[in-house]
């Protein structure tokens, strides 16, 4: 299975990641237990590690924008955050003492985005970087952190749980060939999907028309039996949506799920890439 595809394959030191700091979520002294104050309050310190928190939304000056699908961010208990801005990909050090996490020096592939995205990620570059204060709120599903730079501007993320294959409808979100990864065609997001069952079979809608068929499921290999298909006519793009997803669901595939997201690869090196719908409470 490949492990990382970018339309560029440098990487780079990303410029808002400036101040270059590591270590580790305090574990004594007065960041675990006493205020340090002198007041004897127990001060409770938000749970951020070991978590994949997915952004939510982004507010900065006021403006709140939500964030593009796939953008999550993980902090490790060695210091490291990794994650994506909702395109590329991030890495960055990051030293945790109570409820400030302060996040230093980092690295970021530097695909091309669309432009909403990469508005997005430009802000969220500037935003996820020195000193923030964390806030954590809620249980389980339920699970939400706020940072908050000290200019007042904030990062809202939710904790959801990894997606299992089957029992899950994965929504196509992009197409693969070979090491370079594309958007879907224009008109048709949103539109093709696939659920896989228990039973073995597979079923869904290709961008123009619904399928089913037989999945088996074996270690980190997906073998597609013939699928059988309506036979609608539809718009170029989605017509040509669906030739490319055919071209992957057949015979014998590879298959990884990281978190909430899927990709499928077929002999040839084609491919696509989905993603589950958000947890429900």
């Amino acid at each position: 299975m490949r492990t990382q595809r970018m339309s560029v394959s440098a990487l780079a030191v990303l410029a808002t990641f400036t101040l270059a700091s590591c270590g580790t979520e305090s574990g004594s002294g007065a960041g675990s237990g006493d205020s340090g104050d002198g007041s004897g309050t127990v001060r409770t310190e938000p749970k951020v590690t070991g978590v994949r928190w997915n952004v939510s939304s982004l507010t900065v000056g006021g403006k709140k924008t939500s964030a593009p699908d796939g953008a999550h961010v993980e902090i490790d208990s060695e210091g490291k955050a990794t994650g994506s801005l909702g395109c590329n990909r991030f890495s960055a050090d990051v030293r945790l003492d109570g409820d400030k996490v302060t996040v230093g020096r980092g690295t970021t592939t530097r695909m091309a985005c669309a432009k909403e995205v990469q508005g997005f990620e430009n802000a969220m570059g500037k935003a996820f970087h020195g000193e923030l204060k964390a806030a954590e709120a809620g249980q389980g599903k339920a699970k939400a952190l706020t940072l908050t730079t000290a200019h007042g501007d904030s990062i809202a993320l939710t904790a959801e749980p990894p997606a299992p294959l089957t029992g899950t409808a994965w929504k196509v979100t992009g197409l693969v060939s070979g090491s370079v990864a594309s958007s879907l065609p224009a008109g048709t997001e949103g539109k093709a999907h696939l659920t896989f069952g228990e039973d073995g079979s597979v079923e869904g809608n290709l961008g123009c028309n619904s399928f089913h068929g037989k999945a088996t499921v074996s270690g980190s290999t997906l073998t597609f039996g013939p699928l059988a298909s309506t036979r609608k006519i539809c718009p170029g793009a989605e017509m040509r949506l669906e030739r490319a997803l055919l071209g992957v669901l057949e015979g014998e595939t590879s298959y990884e799920i990281d978190h909430r997201s899927l990709s499928i690869e077929a002999k040839g090196g084609k491919g696509l890439d989905a993603s589950a719908p958000a947890a429900e409470d």
